[in-house]
């Protein structure tokens, strides 16, 4: 054995992959931990969603092989779904791609647009993986500070002062992960007119718009938009179905041609079953979404007392599936993290990972049982 490839030492265990080992430790051994900490959805999909799945999968020529680009259905479906939430018309033959997950999505596009020494935009703070898998290609990370007083856009004056002369991929997320942060119109117009100035192709990571969000936004909407940008989306959040790991990316036909290069030498295709289920999930109409943001909203209102009785600062018209909460300035966030866990039997992210612009910050997820939030929130009465 002659060593491990070198990418290895560009990256480090995903820390929720290593967080959540501790977390099953410590259940292991009789502690009973509320997980507050990861935004996996725990309501179930829509009845007909698991319908489809399972009428497909008790079909005898269901389980082959399928299309690398979904089928047809899908494509169609995903596209219907931009025109009729985004106002966004997309050709379902040629600006869609399906994919198994979002973040999958993350590293194709990254595989097909970077080369070794290109640079990429990353804000500062956000998902982790836009900078793993950056390095893992042995591309560079350029991170571009996102500014808590002004509602999480990105510092202008110092984007523009950067020597953007290597940079090929800008990414952004709005409604923001993890903060929460809506975006508008107004935001994406920005950031497309810097992108076209520079030459730099901005990847939209859209996976929030209809948590807690009366307004979902798509850069694709804005005029011109295809040309510089690509958009993520994912029927995770929205559908109650990460498991499942079905995403979409829209754009240009040739960016996704180069994308679906790469993708169709790394998997064969989702299975029909699936594909089915999404379909399904896809054309369910707003009283979905309107239900789920329901419970989401009561959950939040617990959330925010628990934030309020831990004397954290938080933004209430953030939308999204998480709240972020400011520690006060006598307060170490690691350490509150660290104390709810050991000493409340309650897991809650610390800020920091998703940044340096999150070190003096907590997360807590809203894909947590109303009862358990209110467990939750008397333990720290106790």
């Amino acid at each position: 054995m002659k060593g491990y490839s070198e990418r290895l030492a560009e990256v480090q265990e995903y820390y929720f992959s290593k967080k959540l080992k501790e977390v099953q430790q410590l259940r292991n051994a009789g502690r009973p931990i509320i997980n507050m900490g990861i935004g996996s959805p725990d309501l179930p999909p829509d009845p007909s969603v698991t319908s489809a799945l399972i009428d497909t999968a008790a079909l005898p020529n269901s389980h082959g092989y399928q299309s690398y680009q979904g089928t047809p259905e899908l494509r169609k479906a995903m596209t219907d779904f931009y025109s009729r939430n985004y106002g966004v018309k997309l050709d379902p033959q040629s600006e869609m791609l399906p994919l198994m997950g979002s973040k999958e999505g993350i590293m194709h596009i990254s595989m097909a647009f970077l080369d070794e020494g290109d640079e990429v935009l990353v804000p500062n703070p956000g998902y982790p993986t836009y900078t793993s898998v950056t390095r893992l290609l042995k591309a560079r990370p350029v991170y571009f500070d996102l500014l808590e007083q002004g509602d999480w856009e990105p510092d202008w004056e110092a984007l523009e002062n950067l020597d953007l002369s290597r940079v090929k991929l800008m990414w952004v997320n709005y409604p923001h992960m993890p903060t929460g942060a809506k975006g508008s119109i107004a935001l994406f117009s920005k950031l497309l007119n810097f992108a076209r100035r520079n030459d730099i192709l901005l990847i939209h990571d859209n996976p929030y718009s209809f948590i807690l969000n009366e307004e979902p936004l798509s850069l694709l909407a804005l005029p011109g938009a295809m040309d510089h940008v690509l958009e993520l989306n994912s029927l995770s959040k929205t559908f109650n179905i990460p498991g499942w790991r079905v995403g979409m990316l829209a754009g240009r036909e040739d960016y996704l041609q180069a994308v679906l290069r790469v993708k169709s030498n790394m998997d064969s295709g989702m299975f029909l079953g699936i594909q089915a289920g999404a379909v399904a999930a896809l054309g369910l109409d707003n009283s979905w979404i309107s239900s789920m943001n329901a419970i989401y909203a009561r959950r939040k209102a617990l959330v925010l007392e628990m934030t309020k009785q831990l004397q954290l600062e938080v933004s209430e018209g953030a939308v999204g599936l998480f709240v972020w909460a400011k520690v006060p300035a006598s307060v170490q966030a690691l350490e509150l993290v660290d104390r709810l866990l050991y000493e409340k039997d309650i897991f809650i992210s610390p800020g920091m990972i998703f940044g340096s612009r999150g070190n003096d910050h907590v997360r807590f997820s809203l894909c947590v049982d109303e009862l358990l939030i209110k467990e939750a929130l008397g333990r720290l009465f106790k």
